[in-house]
C-alpha cells in the first residue's frame, strides 16, 4: 500500500507527505552527520515512532475496554553506532502514572506498550528500553 511520498528538498533536508492526509513532516541531517539539525533526523523519526506506536497501541486497548486513558508522555532518547552507523538502542522513559490504573490494569498495558508493531519490527535489530512511572 503506497502511504508517503518524499521529495529532497537541498541541503541534506526532505519534505515526507503522508498521501491519505497531506500533512508533511520534515527532516533534515543530524549534526553530527553533516546536517544542520533543524529538524527530526530520519533517525529521530524511527525512535520517536516507537514511542508514538506504543502509545497509539495502549489508547487502542484502554477504548476497546472502557479503560480511562487520560494522560501519558514519552521522553525518547536514541543511541547511535558506528560501523556501520545505526540506531543502536532508544530509551523510553513512559509517565502512566496520572491514570490511576490499580496494578493489574498497569501491567496489561505495559504488556500491550511492548507488543507495539513498530517494537515487534525493530526488537532484534535495535536495545529497546522502557521505563514506566
Amino acid at each position: 500500500m503506497l502511504i508517503s511520498e518524499v521529495n529532497y528538498l537541498g541541503k541534506l533536508r526532505t519534505a515526507c507527505t503522508h498521501l491519505k492526509s497531506g500533512e508533511t513532516i520534515i527532516s533534515d541531517a543530524p549534526t553530527d552527520n553533516n546536517g544542520k539539525g533543524e529538524a527530526f533526523s530520519p533517525t529521530d523519526i524511527l525512535a520517536t515512532s516507537l514511542a508514538s506506536c506504543a502509545i497509539t497501541i495502549i489508547g487502542i486497548y484502554c477504548s476497546k475496554n472502557n479503560i480511562r486513558f487520560n494522560h501519558c508522555q514519552a521522553r525518547v532518547s536514541k543511541f547511535m553506532g558506528s560501523n556501520p552507523r545505526k540506531v543502536d538502542k532508544i530509551s523510553i522513559a513512559m509517565k502512566i502514572s496520572d491514570n490511576n490504573w490499580d496494578e493489574q490494569t498497569l501491567h496489561k498495558i505495559i504488556k500491550i506498550a511492548r507488543s507495539c508493531p513498530v517494537e515487534l519490527t525493530l526488537k532484534n535489530n535495535v536495545q529497546i528500553d522502557y521505563k514506566f512511572n
